[in-house]
């Protein structure tokens, strides 16, 4: 089946919920940038974190997310939208390492404890809405947590996780985001972290086949779950030849012409999906033009 997501309400809209398959959607990103098993855990779990995001937005709002925790891994850096469309990437995809103490793959190491999580909100506003807070733990839920209770002032869980299959292509994906509205009573508080407590991993209970909804079920109670809206979710990029033409007649007619002189030709790559873009000397001499008549 398609990846896909779920809004939902819970205990008489005290609570908002999100739950998300992304196996398929983050199986496009390893492949794109050819992710060893512990960069696929992180960039998994950031683009599933993201995607939720997105979902948050409106119309064209979109949200871009930089994880920069002082790893090995480097940034990892997650752009999506209100239309389920998420695109990402890490500086080291090929990054990998023995599983961890608990037999996980060790995202925290990859990703490192010293840095910030820094997400930033285009609303098409003049301004845009940006926040950050510290890496708190590496793993990225309990960072994602930390960031919704710091810097948004909504209390929330964040689980999401990435199972890797021996050949590094990716054998679930999924995440879920619990929210407390203002005056959630304390009782619907505590059972909900009861369940949290002694929940199974989310891309578990995801490789078993759980659904989006039955994830919300799983932590919520079947009774308590009231579904709102479900939408696709995919890895898109918003590249294109077009823009990176623009990008380069906006670099000037100088800088073309070297362009010209020295390779005759000039490429360009996309980091979030790594496409390749060449332009021949004929299209240079027009990009040339225009960037001379625009000067």
């Amino acid at each position: 089946m398609k990846d896909y997501l779920v809004k939902a309400l819970a205990y008489d809209g005290q609570v908002r919920a999100y739950a998300v398959d992304t196996t398929e959607t983050v199986s496009e990103g390893q492949k794109k940038h050819y992710t060893w098993p512990t960069a696929s855990a992180a960039l998994g779990r950031a683009m599933t974190a993201g995607v939720m995001m997105g979902a948050m937005m409106k119309g064209e709002d979109k949200v871009t997310i930089k994880v920069e925790g002082g790893g090995p891994i480097g940034a990892i850096l997650v752009d999506s939208n209100a239309k389920g469309e998420v695109r990402g990437y890490v500086t080291n995809p090929q990054t990998h390492f023995d599983l961890n103490e608990h037999g996980k793959l060790d995202v925290r190491r990859a990703v490192g404890t010293d840095g910030t999580l820094t997400v930033v909100k285009d609303l098409g506003l003049r301004d845009h809405f940006s926040g950050q807070t510290p890496i708190v733990s590496g793993e990225l839920g309990e960072d994602f947590t930390y960031y919704f209770a710091s810097s948004e002032q909504v209390p929330s869980s964040v689980g999401v996780g990435v199972l890797v299959n021996p050949d590094n292509s990716i054998k679930a994906a999924g995440g879920f985001i619990i929210q407390l509205m203002p005056g959630t009573a304390e009782e619907t508080i505590e059972r909900i972290e009861e369940q949290l407590t002694n929940m199974t991993p989310v891309s578990k209970l995801i490789e078993q086949g759980l659904s989006p909804e039955e994830i919300l079920s799983h932590v919520l109670g079947e009774e308590n779950v009231k579904v709102l809206e479900k939408m696709p979710v995919q890895f898109k990029c918003t590249c294109s030849k077009d823009r990176f033409k623009n990008a380069i007649i906006g670099l000037g007619k100088q800088e073309i012409q070297e362009m010209i002189d020295e390779d005759g030709k000039a490429e360009a790559q996309c980091h979030f999906c790594n496409d390749t873009y060449t332009f021949d000397k004929n299209e240079l001499e027009v990009m040339k033009e225009e960037a001379n008549s625009a000067s």
